[in-house]
């Protein structure tokens, strides 16, 4: 297959699984407050740390907090000397949860035109590129900001996490 032929195919295809992925998962927030969500999900964060893992200025971070929290999905703690932590309400965590579920149940639709054999060699080609693209963004948490964590951990060692490392 010509090289341009492949590149145009793989662009095409990242950008159609993204659109799939954000349209189900981002139903009444904005892409970067549903990665907010699922980052948050692990623990609370400084509102500055939640803006460097979605990819955002401190500013837009701060309104997209302001958001969060007036949508009953986060609340933000007493300051703990200048630092204020910013962690999910309950409403927050079924929220994320939801996100998961809804990016999952896209990516194995999306996966469903594949044969069991097919998707073994896809997990090994994309296991390669995530690792090359980490050398270009250089942060995991920002290529990870809507990734099921456990799900990419649970039986492998998570491919960004090991690029992140080396």
């Amino acid at each position: 297959m010509h090289e341009s032929r492949l590149a145009n195919l793989l662009g095409a295809c990242g950008l159609a699984v993204a659109d799939l992925t954000l349209r189900d998962v981002t139903a009444s927030l904005s892409a970067s407050g549903a990665a907010a969500v699922v980052v948050l999900a692990s623990g609370p964060v400084s509102g500055t740390e939640l803006g460097r893992r979605v990819g955002l200025t401190q500013s837009a971070a701060t309104r997209m907090v302001d958001t969060l929290v007036g949508a009953d999905l986060a609340e933000r703690s007493s300051r703990a000397g200048r630092t204020v932590l910013v962690s999910l309400t309950e409403a927050g965590h079924r929220a994320a949860e939801e996100l998961l579920a809804a990016r999952a149940e896209t990516l194995t639709a999306v996966l469903s035109a594949l044969s069991a054999d097919e998707r073994e060699r896809l997990g090994g080609v994309l296991e390669k590129l995530l690792t090359r693209l980490y050398g270009d963004i250089g942060s995991a948490d920002l290529m990870c900001r809507l990734c099921d964590r456990s799900a990419c951990t649970s039986e492998a060692v998570c491919p960004v996490g090991q690029a992140a490392r080396s």
